[in-house]
């Protein structure tokens, strides 16, 4: 082994000063972690650190006999029934357990340290990818399928809301029932559950498994088509498994909303963009392309504004390659193949044309959806933008912000965020790789562009206040360029690095990323492994029974038909059970003095307040999580009007009034 000396080289390449480049910011960026505790932050740095200093390390690495150790034979014939056994104890362990608990996790991460085992250290002649694409998306079914089979009801939030617009339309058989609502201009989700629940004969629960639950786990198949018209088969195999074991990913595979909807569209629409990019495409794989990019508009806004700044970054693409520094003639042919950029002016504009008449014409908040929006962002502009004004932009606040943290509040984040900061971390040595002037085409620059953009939205814009464009729903749309270049990058350092810090580093992610993803709040929020930390987005069957009842025994007031001290108060997330499904429409979040009892006349108890993470807010209205006792919400001076044992619902007592 010997290491050459930038003397010895041609002149500086863009990927050594893209590399070194990286490398400097992350350096400027390292002393805003004493600014601030922003878990992106205080980790992103180091990841692009790390990863620039592997990419320069492995440019004047030279081996004459570099050559990663593989499996051998029998282990690599073994590995697949090992694997099918483990993913039949995934299948049995819910069943007997009733639920996904640590067993199951611990399994499921041990069965995918397998399956990218496989990928990334069986040699060509062992490699069978058909194979390894079966083990994924059985996975993926399995994974996804034990959260909803042992969830009575649904998982998360929104859902409630969306099963109430469907059953809405079933009733009217219209879509007019929902024509006040903003889904009444990207309705194809709505109109799909509702079709699929009378094509089936099924309620609409099963529906909606049997329609969009299913396309879920395959679609995760488009990443695998997408990235083997740019690399080889080993590779497009290891983004598919990087993708599908992603923890946002698995989020909208249980929680199925329009956005899980919408990122299969997204997904479908991605292949067929570089696809024609990387063929000789006829005027149907265009017309493939223009007519995914009208289903992603007419299934979800924010699926919708993700696919433009794809789009956007696509176009980008072609500028640099007709006016910029990337010309045809110092194209590599051996790596990718000459090849004219392909004019997407028509379909930028298409797009942009139809989502603005179709926001226009969506109803939201007494105004058009487009107006909306703009409202809210001009709004966050003049109240709440500013340079690391990191407070108060996730969707539940953090617990115990103003004591200090326990150790396991300071593990939890970085647990939370370790696969994804993995994939990062790949994914800026595929950047780098794809930077090099004789490796850089259209199509992989329209992903590396596309993440960029992506990761602005997702990290730079919070930094300064801005969460409008709700970042949350982006991750998953993220990952599937991550996977992509993520999948290059670990291609480029397999293939460049000495041996044994190659070893080292494919070891790092076939032994920590798939247990990362797993045990990422997102990946089981029906049942979270920290219960302590992360609130529970879904209910047992006494708590769903006592919306119901609840909702009997008070006709369902809406807020015209009370007055505001009868408005009914629980925990977060149990409040949005009552307001989404219409069982007690004015239902809020108690807020509980520290240490104190609730001062509201109508509350709602339930054990869960006392063994599990529910937040509650204080008098300023933060809040927090907090466990309750049930005299707290439920005080001795109420009379309790209901019970099942689980739930109790309080009222001020006659004799205390």
């Amino acid at each position: 082994m010997k290491y050459s000396s930038l003397s010895e080289l041609r002149p500086l390449r863009l990927d050594t000063v893209a590399a070194i480049g990286g490398l400097l910011l992350a350096l400027a960026l390292f002393p805003l972690r004493f600014l601030t505790s922003q878990i992106y932050i205080n980790t992103v740095p180091a990841i692009l650190g790390t990863a620039c200093v592997l990419y320069i390390v492995s440019l004047y690495q030279h081996d004459d006999a570099r050559a990663v150790p593989t499996l051998p034979s029998s282990v690599t014939m073994a590995l697949p029934s090992v694997v099918f056994v483990g993913l039949s104890g995934l299948v049995v362990l819910p069943v007997v357990q009733g639920e996904r608990t640590l067993a199951f996790f611990g399994l499921a991460s041990v069965v995918g340290t397998l399956v990218i085992s496989q990928i990334v250290f069986a040699n060509n002649r062992d490699l069978h990818p058909g194979l390894l694409l079966l083990q994924i998306v059985c996975f993926a079914f399995i994974f996804r399928f034990a959260a909803l089979y042992t969830t009575p009801g649904y998982i998360g939030i929104d859902i409630w809301t969306h099963r109430e617009l469907v059953d809405a339309i079933l009733t009217e058989q219209s879509l007019s029932a929902i024509a006040d609502n903003k889904h009444y201009g990207s309705p194809f989700y709505h109109l799909l559950v509702a079709a699929s629940s009378l094509l089936y004969d099924v309620p609409i629960r099963a529906a909606l498994y049997l329609s969009v639950g299913l396309v879920m786990p395959l679609s995760v198949l488009l990443v695998y088509a997408t990235t083997n018209l740019l690399v080889t088969t080993r590779w497009a195999v290891l983004a598919t498994a990087l993708y599908a074991f992603g923890n946002h990913v698995a989020r909208w595979g249980i929680h199925i909303i329009p956005t899980s909807l919408g990122l299969v569209f997204f997904l479908a629409m991605l292949y067929a963009l570089i696809r024609v990019m990387r063929i000789e495409y006829t005027i149907r794989d265009f017309l493939l392309l223009l007519l995914l990019s009208v289903a992603v508009i007419l299934t979800h806004q924010v699926s919708t504004f993700i696919m433009l700044v794809l789009l956007l970054a696509a176009f980008l693409a072609q500028i640099v390659f007709v006016i910029g520094p990337f010309g045809l003639t110092r194209l590599d042919e051996s790596v990718f193949r000459t090849k004219k950029p392909v004019n997407l002016v028509g379909l930028v504009v298409f797009n942009l044309g139809l989502t603005i008449f179709v926001w226009s014409l969506t109803p939201y908040n007494q105004d058009s959806f487009l107006g909306t929006v703009l409202s809210y962002f001009t709004q966050t502009l003049e109240d709440s933008a500013g340079f690391l004004n990191t407070a108060g932009g996730s969707e539940t606040a953090e617990a115990g912000a103003d004591a200090a943290p326990t150790l396991i509040e300071q593990v939890v984040p970085y647990v939370d965020n370790l696969g994804f900061l993995l994939l990062l971390g790949a994914t800026f040595a595929g950047c780098l790789y794809v930077v090099h002037r004789r490796r850089a085409e259209q199509s992989v620059f329209t992903l590396l562009l596309a993440a960029a953009f992506m990761l602005v939205f997702i990290l730079g814009f919070p930094m300064f206040g801005i969460r409008t464009f709700i970042p949350t729903r982006w991750f998953a749309f993220l990952y599937a360029p991550m996977a992509v270049l993520g999948a290059v990058g670990l291609r480029t350092l397999r293939g460049n690095l000495t041996p044994s810090l190659a070893v080292v580093v494919l070891l790092v992610g076939v032994l920590v990323y798939p247990g990362a993803m797993v045990l990422a709040a997102e990946s089981n929020v029906e049942n979270p492994v920290f219960d302590d930390q992360h609130e529970r987005l879904a209910y047992d069957e006494t708590e769903l029974a006592a919306a119901e009842s609840i909702a009997e025994l008070t006709g369902s007031p809406d807020g015209q038909e009370i007055r505001p001290n009868q408005q009914l108060y629980t925990d977060h997330p149990y409040q949005t059970l009552f307001s989404r499904t219409g069982a007690y429409p004015s239902t809020t979040t108690a807020t509980v003095p520290e240490g104190g009892v609730a001062a509201h006349d109508y509350t709602v108890y339930r054990s869960a307040q006392s063994t599990e993470a529910t937040y509650v807010t204080d008098t300023d209205g933060t809040a927090r999580i907090e466990d309750l006792s049930r005299t707290q919400l439920c005080r001795p001076d109420q009379a309790a009007v209901y019970t099942n044992g689980d739930v109790t619902m309080c009222t001020s007592s006659p004799a205390g009034r």
